[in-house]
């Protein structure tokens, strides 16, 4: 096997990529080389799954390619031993995740959700970020928060789901880089619905009515953040060959 990241991706298994293919090699008795190019367009170092997503995308392709006709629960699983958020990517579309990342359950979704992704200077790590959760001792977030938040999606109450944003980690991350502490009234002064820190930082999404509306919050945004991106929900991932 022979990857080629793009920019500053490390090459040994520290990369999710190369950790994922490892492991469908050890489940696919198949399995052939295969040469990868990794091109990156999500920021590493954002909490906007980037890795996870790459490792997805290498499990579902080589699937493939290789013929391995593993089904989406058993990519799910080997996901799972790579990164905990390579299972809910494999998967795609929308969906509340438990464990440690691997029982998946589809929630419903009225209408694609128009989000402003903003990503301020620098970099978090994900390890220090939970290691920094452990020391402050939570919170975590109530059972019924995620099910008020499941409820408003299905009902395509944007306003409420703007309400129910919540994220864990944020009080984690703002304490490792205080200047974060900003973004939450950038985005509420932008006219953002709501607003939440991604995954483990610092990169910070608002939730927006539309395209048009996220295109005017994104704008207004950009005065203070210089990568900001305007992305809309999916609502399925890659198709999975099942022979």
């Amino acid at each position: 096997m022979d990857v080629t990241p793009a920019g500053a991706a490390p090459e040994d298994e520290s990369n999710l990529v190369v950790a994922a293919v490892r492991a469908l090699r050890g489940a696919c008795a198949g399995s052939e080389g295969a040469a990868l190019t990794l091109s990156k367009r999500i920021p590493s170092g954002a909490g906007l799954g980037g890795g996870s997503s790459d490792a997805a995308a290498a499990l579902v392709g080589l699937n493939q390619l290789w013929g391995c006709a593993l089904s989406r629960k058993a990519l799910e699983k080997i996901g799972v031993g790579v990164g905990a958020d390579v299972p809910f990517c494999v998967r795609g579309g929308t969906a509340g995740a438990r464990g440690a990342g691997e029982r998946l359950s589809p929630l419903i979704v009225k209408q694609p959700l128009w989000w402003v992704i903003a990503m301020p200077p620098g970099s978090l790590s994900t390890a220090d970020v939970y290691r920094r959760f452990d020391e402050l001792g939570g919170p975590v977030s109530a059972e019924a928060d995620a099910h008020d938040l499941a409820d408003a999606l299905a009902r395509g109450d944007l306003e409420r789901v703007g309400a129910t944003l919540r994220n864990d980690l944020t009080e984690a991350a703002l304490s490792l880089d205080p200047a974060l502490s900003a973004m939450p009234s950038v985005m509420r002064d932008a006219g953002a619905l709501g607003e939440v820190m991604s995954g483990s930082g610092p990169a910070w999404c608002g939730l927006a009515r539309d395209e048009s509306h996220a295109e005017e919050i994104a704008s207004a945004v950009r005065a203070q953040v210089d990568r900001v991106w305007v992305a809309r929900s999916l609502d399925r991932g890659a198709k999975i060959i099942e022979r």
